[in-house]
């Protein structure tokens, strides 16, 4: 959050109106509506999944208690790093915060009104306006200091409600096993934003365990945030566009490509590079798309699509 005027650093880049008015879709009130004015709003859960349909009710709510916005798609790697993050953060805050969960794929009006270009994306919304935050996964301290600022800000527009989950308490559910001392590691150097040694921490448990997945899951996750964690966009960008067939200016566009989202753009690229380059050439790119495939989902439809391209430029 670097401007403390509500809604003034989003100005002109979100255009929520198009959602403020849709019909209420059929089921439970707008949350907020269910307690007299001055109470605490009551509503299912601190951590919402929000669709196109749904958000008039979180714009709503937000008139009685900050909503974070989590925009986030199932394929993103950084987005499963934070996302735990800002749950961990919310529910700790006792109802001060609701946590509103965007999947870009499946909600395109919501991605639009918001331009997400890059994901994960998070935003607020106090009293109805949106309210810039960050993108990109960042550690959990930086997390807990920037909602700090939100209720601070919050507060000065008069937005000072709680809200209370409605509903049981939840069960108690046995405790999850204690992470593997490296992956333990590994999530801690996460947090702190020290992906270099991340990677590191990673590759030791393959070393130790090379059918190790969830080990070469994270590594190749990391490996893309330590990629990208300094790299001008703009500069990237005029040096990519200036050279197409300078192979680390495109491979490093490609992966900024990957961490905003644009996965089709990234594979694009690169296949077009691929198919430019003597055979000779080639090998970098063919390492960096088959990297990205597995850190997409070889499941995933674009990778399938991107997967028979190269195979086509193969034979």
């Amino acid at each position: 959050m670097t401007d403390p005027t509500l809604g003034a650093s989003l100005r002109g880049a979100v255009d929520l109106s198009t959602l403020r008015n849709r019909p209420a879709s059929t089921g439970p009130a707008a949350p907020g509506e269910e307690t007299p004015a001055g109470s605490g709003a009551v509503v299912p859960a601190l951590v919402l999944d929000v669709t196109d349909e749904t958000f008039p009710q979180v714009l709503e709510l937000s008139r009685t208690v900050p909503v974070v916005v989590d925009l986030w798609a199932e394929w993103c790697g950084p987005c499963k790093q934070l996302s735990p993050i800002l749950e961990k953060v919310v529910l700790e805050l006792g109802g001060r915060l609701v946590l509103a969960k965007v999947d870009v794929d499946a909600n395109p009006q919501l991605s639009q009104a918001f331009r997400a270009q890059s994901i994960p994306m998070v935003v607020a919304l106090v009293a109805g306006q949106p309210v810039q935050m960050f993108t990109g996964a960042v550690p959990e301290q930086q997390v807990r200091e920037v909602f700090a600022q939100l209720l601070q800000l919050a507060a000065q527009n008069g937005v000072t409600g709680t809200v209370a989950a409605d509903g049981e308490a939840p069960e108690e559910t046995p405790d999850e096993p204690a992470l593997p001392p490296l992956h333990a590691e590994a999530f801690e150097a996460i947090e702190e934003g020290d992906y270099a040694r991340a990677v590191t921490a990673y590759e030791k448990a393959l070393v130790e365990n090379p059918r190790d997945a969830e080990a070469r899951a994270g590594l190749g996750q990391v490996q893309l945030l330590l990629r990208v964690q300094d790299v001008d966009l703009q500069a990237a960008r005029a040096a990519a566009a200036s050279a197409p067939q300078d192979i680390p200016a495109q491979l490093t566009v490609a992966d900024l490509d990957i961490a905003g989202g644009h996965v089709e753009d990234a594979f694009g690229r690169l296949l077009d590079l691929f198919s430019q380059l003597p055979a000779d050439e080639r090998a970098p790119v063919r390492e960096r798309l088959l990297e990205l495939f597995a850190l997409v989902g070889d499941g995933d439809p674009r990778v399938i699509a991107a997967r028979g391209r190269l195979a086509s430029l193969l034979f």
